[in-house]
């Protein structure tokens, strides 16, 4: 059995899978990754198909090592990789030997980012998902981040070709699309007006359950408690502080704060990967939009992964979000 050993890794690296489905109403919230199509693509590039499991990181990958050849690939943004010196590109997969480390270093311009290898990661399942659920200690490895001397078990793998795609897959630069409510109607008009003309700062006040937002205070005229009720990925809670907090993978499956929209899910990617410091607009779509921007992201998504190329022979392939 091949043995992936962690000799240094970064904060908040966890094992991570598509996550669990169908357990909100027993007050088990999806997990799964931040950023799901840089997730696919990696596990793609090494010719993984259907829920297999890797490695998320934020900011910093680490020191890896592996006990039998391995195919792996790194996505989730533009960053420095190395294995024995040799500098090798993202968004590719490449072949590791027993003996060799791979460095992977600190993400440009983006949070999150994936290691994934041939096969997958090999755990048992947690009702029905792999996904580390930090909060409960659920999943995983033991429940818990990564650290080093940690040893995975990889599970045998089927691809042995190193794939490619040339470019990354492009996020949009527009402003973060929001579907409005379920409580919009705490929020006045004017006060939804102001939502969507402020420039919002990413707060340093974030991990996989939410992110804060800095900047415009946003006021619910008709209070900011509710009789708790059932949130999604998205959510955009309102509390006294007038601070919008936007509820992540890891979130909890009910509320008691107003939400004055929801992510659309095709943008929710994006926002999980926009720096600490960087600036954020909101534009208000409605539900049918959302859903018809989300289909069409997908049908993008399909077409990187069904266009991979065995390097050298490598042509332009691009995904562009809508």
């Amino acid at each position: 059995m091949n043995v992936l050993d962690i000799h240094q890794v970064g904060p908040m690296a966890t094992v991570q899978d598509l996550g669990r489905k169908g357990l909100h109403h027993a007050g088990v919230s999806g997990c799964g990754p931040m950023d799901t199509p840089s997730f696919r693509i990696a596990n793609a590039l090494v010719g993984n198909h259907g829920n297999a499991a890797a490695l998320e990181f934020a900011g910093v990958g680490g020191r890896f090592s592996v006990s039998q050849p391995a195919l792996f690939s790194v996505t989730g943004g533009d960053v420095s990789i190395r294995l024995d010196g040799t500098a090798l590109h993202p968004w590719e997969s490449h072949r590791m030997e027993p003996g060799q480390q791979l460095h992977i270093g600190a993400l440009r311009d983006c949070v999150w980012g994936y290691l994934a290898f041939a096969g997958g990661i090999d755990l048992p399942s947690v009702l029905g998902s792999l996904s580390t659920h930090l909060r409960s200690g659920v999943g995983g490895l033991d429940g818990r981040r990564l650290q080093a001397g940690d040893r995975l078990s990889l599970h045998e793998a089927h691809s042995k070709n190193e794939m490619a795609l040339s470019g990354m897959w492009r996020r949009s630069v527009r402003p973060i699309r929001v579907v409005p409510g379920p409580q919009d109607d705490y929020f006045s008009a004017e006060t939804r007006k102001t939502f969507t003309q402020a420039d919002f700062i990413v707060s340093a006040a974030r991990d996989r359950m939410a992110q804060m937002l800095d900047g415009q205070k946003i006021h619910a005229e008709r209070g900011h408690d509710i009789v708790s009720d059932g949130t999604s990925a998205g959510s955009i809670q309102v509390p006294s502080s007038g601070r919008p907090i936007v509820l992540m993978a890891e979130r909890q499956t009910t509320g008691g704060y107003p939400k004055i929209g929801t992510v659309a899910s095709v943008d929710l990617p994006r926002l999980a990967q926009v720096p600490s410091g960087r600036s954020v607009r909101f534009n208000y779509v409605s539900q049918d939009e959302a859903e018809a921007l989300l289909i069409s992201e997908r049908a993008a998504l399909r077409n990187v992964l069904g266009n991979l190329v065995t390097k050298p022979n490598r042509q332009n392939v691009r995904g562009d979000m809508p």
